[in-house]
């Protein structure tokens, strides 16, 4: 199949070396007669090699989305296909499918597939569509996924405000194919059970980012007295409890997900008497406990991303600092800190120097334990370090 061509300008050929996914707006000559999300056939400055083929947006600063670098690849239903089939075998030999049954599928740019994310719920997958071109592929892409992975549902996630800078207008939250969904399906992760709502909960329904370090956690907290903070549904709280924690105490600003967290305790089979859950946002809390001179064995700090571009990286980084500073000013000598950040524009670098100068703040030293980051499906490719978002530093006060 023949596509459109667009030129590099001279001596931008060494870019498509590094394999980065993305081909910026000044690295390509003007094209003509190319619509925003076509398909197109990146060209050498001179016209005579092909380098790469993949979908133009010439409204955004990234002009070109790699999806291959085999001309024979067409883009299509089999195009889908393949890739589906290789990330399917991939995660399935990685991931215990027999103790969880909910994992990203592709993830984006990192997969191959930019713009495109697919999260598996058991038997419903939930899609989230970032950019025009993957928008314009919509139908290849959903009449593939029930081909690969025959699914009882298909729903859409694509609420996301980056939809409107690639120009499109909507962010639908939408039932795609197969049966409607009720209120809440239930998923199971490491052999542990939760209430997931796809169709209202953060992200699609569940963070699943943080399945291997929910785990990870539980060699931390046998006996302990455990602060969760920006619990949402109470998923660490929920690991805690089964790993023998005495106490734990679950904080979040959103009724509706504490409820949820409540309802994931009882379905684990775990009495809640020794279990409480707050209402209140979490910097408020911080100081009240603080007040009361409150100390935890284990405390967990699992923020949203409070730096979601370069511009707000100063007052996200001020919100990391002031967290993990009460933190520490509530955590007993030789207690563990918890600290994650889900910002990709906050480096390792940056995260850790913002935990030393917590630290220093509090008066109190912190050993690392473990650095953690990203499971099996969300790979960061090391060609699109962009990809490379999650923190996770167990560290203890000494």
């Amino acid at each position: 199949m023949q596509y459109p061509k667009i030129l590099l300008r001279p001596g931008k050929e060494h870019i498509l070396g590094h394999m980065h996914p993305w081909i910026f707006s000044q690295a390509t000559q003007t094209p003509t007669q190319i619509k925003n999300g076509e398909i197109v056939d990146v060209y050498s400055s001179d016209d005579k090699k092909f380098l790469a083929r993949g979908y133009y947006n010439g409204n955004s600063q990234i002009a070109v989305r790699i999806l291959t670098r085999d001309q024979k690849e067409t883009i299509d239903s089999a195009f889908f296909e393949g890739r589906f089939r290789e990330l399917k075998k991939i995660r399935e030999r990685f991931i215990d499918i027999k103790q969880t049954n909910a994992f990203r599928m592709v993830f984006g740019e990192s997969d191959g597939l930019p713009g495109l994310i697919i999260d598996k719920y058991d038997r419903v997958f939930v899609i989230q569509i970032h950019t025009l071109g993957m928008e314009m592929l919509r139908k290849e892409i959903t009449k593939t996924i029930e081909l690969v992975f025959q699914p009882e549902t298909i729903f859409e996630r694509s609420d996301v405000g980056v939809r409107l800078q690639e120009g499109l207008k909507d962010m639908p939250v939408r039932h795609i194919a197969g049966k409607k969904l009720q209120d809440e399906i239930k998923i199971l992760e490491n052999g542990i059970s939760f209430f997931v709502n796809v169709q209202a909960g953060q992200k699609t329904g569940f963070f699943l980012d943080q399945r291997e370090n929910r785990k990870a956690l539980q060699k931390y907290v046998q006996g302990a007295r455990v602060l969760n903070c920006f619990c949402y549904t109470a998923g660490f709280s929920v690991y805690a409890s089964l790993a023998g924690a005495t106490e734990t105490v679950s904080v979040d600003v959103s009724a509706e997900a504490l409820k949820t967290a409540k309802r994931n305790f009882e379905l684990n089979k775990i009495p809640l008497r020794n279990h409480h859950f707050i209402e209140k946002d979490v910097f408020e809390i911080l100081n009240d406990f603080a007040k009361k001179n409150e100390k935890f064995d284990v405390i967990i700090l699992d923020p949203p991303a409070f730096v979601k571009n370069q511009k707000s990286l100063k007052n996200g980084l001020s919100g990391y600092l002031f967290i993990n500073e009460k933190a520490l000013g509530l955590l007993s000598k030789g207690g563990i800190l918890v600290s994650s950040s889900c910002s990709a524009h906050v480096t390792d670098e940056i995260f850790q120097k913002t935990l030393a100068m917590a630290a220093s703040r509090a008066g109190c030293g912190l050993k690392t334990l473990e650095i953690r980051h990203q499971p099996i499906d969300h790979p960061f490719n090391v060609h699109f370090p962009e990809g490379k978002y999650l923190k996770f530093y167990v560290m203890v006060k000494v």
